[in-house]
């Protein structure tokens, strides 16, 4: 069975941090690569930040340097650490996990990539 479960969605104020988190069943845990994707009403699913089971991590331009993905392999969890919130970031935030094996040097951020969706957690950055 393949779920995937997020938690953290809040509303904060620009300038805050908050953490997300993403629970997933054994089988959606060991598809790697495991990505965060952003959604915004209007537009198109952005990736955002992603993790290899091997250590790599990659993250969208927009983020990089604010937010941090990291994983608990114990408890099937990753994880998304936001930090110097702004305005811009508010979206819904769903995590993925793909089915195949990634053989690139680091994890993609396309949405075609991944197979496997939750159904998101909202996050308002008001000004």
């Amino acid at each position: 069975q393949v779920y995937l479960a997020e938690s953290g969605g809040a509303s904060v104020q620009a300038g805050g941090s908050l953490t997300l988190s993403c629970a997933m069943s054994a089988f959606a845990y060991a598809a790697y690569p495991l990505a965060w994707f952003r959604q915004v009403p209007g537009k198109g699913r952005e990736g955002v930040a992603s993790i290899d089971h091997e250590g790599p991590t990659n993250y969208a331009a927009s983020v990089k340097g604010r937010f941090t993905i990291s994983k608990d392999d114990a408890k099937h969890t990753i994880h998304l650490q936001m930090t110097e919130l702004k305005p811009e970031d508010t979206g819904m935030y769903i995590c993925a996990a793909r089915r195949r094996l990634w053989t690139g040097a680091i994890p993609p951020l396309a949405q075609s990539e991944y197979h496997y969706w939750g159904q998101g957690t909202q996050v308002a950055v008001s000004a």
